[in-house]
């Protein structure tokens, strides 16, 4: 069944909240909504909220360390 497959791929992401997120990346949850506003960073909308997935973050990362070397 494809769509039992789908589901556990999905279930193994870990959301990180936009705080989390900030600390990661070491700047200021203003600078994360912008880069989620922008598209620069995927994100869901939760609620009133957003959850980003943790590799959208590692994959946004990786961008900016290879544009910088």
């Amino acid at each position: 069944m494809a769509g039992s497959q789908s589901d556990g791929r999905l279930s193994d992401v870990k959301f990180l909240t936009v705080a989390e997120v900030a600390t990661v990346m070491r700047v200021s949850k203003m600078t994360v909504y912008r880069l989620v506003h922008s598209g620069e960073l995927a994100a869901v909308r939760v609620g009133r909220s957003f959850r980003v997935p943790e590799h959208a973050v590692h994959e946004y990362l990786r961008g900016a360390f290879q544009e910088t070397a």
